[in-house]
């Protein structure tokens, strides 16, 4: 499997939604969606959990995915992730790498190899 870095740093090829999307295995949406139900105080259900990784211009993507300020700039500015814009790190990433420090650092990693 490829693995696909976000925008935001995220590893899709790590994340539990996009691999029991590739594996379309319904149990595992029903797990996630009971994890990811409890870890960030929301309501899930199993059909909620599909993407297909939010570089796709089509397919599925996860809901947040939607509606996500990074996703929608880096898109717009049509970078491969946030580690190659001019603008890395802007303020559009402090909360997030704030949750997810593996983001920061995957991006900082390619921003350096870059």
């Amino acid at each position: 499997m490829e693995n696909m870095i976000a925008f935001c740093g995220l590893a899709c090829h790590e994340c539990l939604t996009f691999l029991a999307t590739k594996a379309n295995d319904d149990k595992k949406r029903s797990e996630v969606a009971e994890i990811w139900s409890k870890q960030f105080n929301v309501v899930l259900k199993a059909e909620d959990i599909n993407c297909d990784g939010c570089m796709q211009d089509s397919g599925q993507l996860f809901g947040h995915c939607h509606t996500c300020e990074i996703r929608k700039c880096g898109m717009g500015k049509q970078v491969e992730n946030c580690a190659y814009c001019s603008d890395y790190v802007c303020e559009k990433l402090t909360h997030l790498f704030t949750m997810m420090p593996d983001a920061k650092k995957r991006l900082d990693e390619i921003k350096a190899s870059a």
